[in-house]
């Protein structure tokens, strides 16, 4: 019953959203849905336990901000429960994603979803975001739910390409965290983000450096 209510869900919402996706693109993210209700239970990656909110508070609000995911090759920092880095992944197939986390459980999680759903796109990092040492900087760093705005530009500053953004999702506008961005950063961009059948406010803020 579950499974039906979540394809109806999620058709109803990538139409609202104007999203086209392939059959086999939803039966992933359906899959991942999945994935993520079995593993809850154990592992606690998510806050959300009604089923009936699933489709619209994890896969729709990751998906919502697709427009501004313009690299090839993603950092998601504090990926957790793999939001929004693997709904996006099974959207975008040909961008990388590396999916940062410094839990193992959820790592763990993450490598097992990238087996069963045969995302070759995507690689995880159990890890602090402090010690990551990639090859080169990412043009663009995503986090949902993460941490405040300067702690996000502290730790992640120095895996942040000159030119590069972060792509930072919040509920409601955080004027606090705005004010409190150190120097150097600044929002060169926020958007009202729209989630069919999720209730309060969303928010996309893009963070770059002052000088951009």
């Amino acid at each position: 019953m579950t499974q039906v209510l979540w394809q109806r869900q999620l058709r109803e919402g990538l139409e609202a959203m104007q999203v086209s996706l392939s059959d086999e693109q939803q039966h992933r993210l359906l899959a991942f849905l999945a994935l993520l209700n079995k593993w809850n239970k154990a592992y606690n990656l998510t806050a959300v336990r009604n089923e009936g909110e699933m489709v619209s508070r994890q896969l729709l609000d990751s998906l919502s901000i697709l427009p501004w995911v313009t690299t090839e090759h993603l950092l998601d920092v504090g990926a957790g429960g793999g939001l929004p880095g693997i709904p996006l992944a099974i959207v975008l197939p040909e961008t990388r994603f590396t999916l940062l986390d410094s839990n193992g459980k959820k790592t763990r999680f993450l490598n097992q979803c990238v087996l069963e759903l045969g995302l070759n796109n995507v690689d995880v990092i159990h890890g602090r975001a402090e010690d990551c040492k990639p090859k080169q900087p990412f043009s663009q760093i995503s986090s949902r739910a993460f941490t405040a705005l300067d702690n996000l530009v502290g730790w992640c500053g120095d895996l942040l390409a000159n030119g590069g953004s972060f792509l930072a999702m919040k509920g409601q506008y955080p004027d606090d965290e705005v004010a409190a961005l150190p120097a150097g950063w600044r929002v060169s961009s926020s958007h009202s983000l729209e989630v069919p059948g999720a209730g309060g406010e969303r928010h996309l803020l893009v963070v770059t450096r002052a000088e951009q």
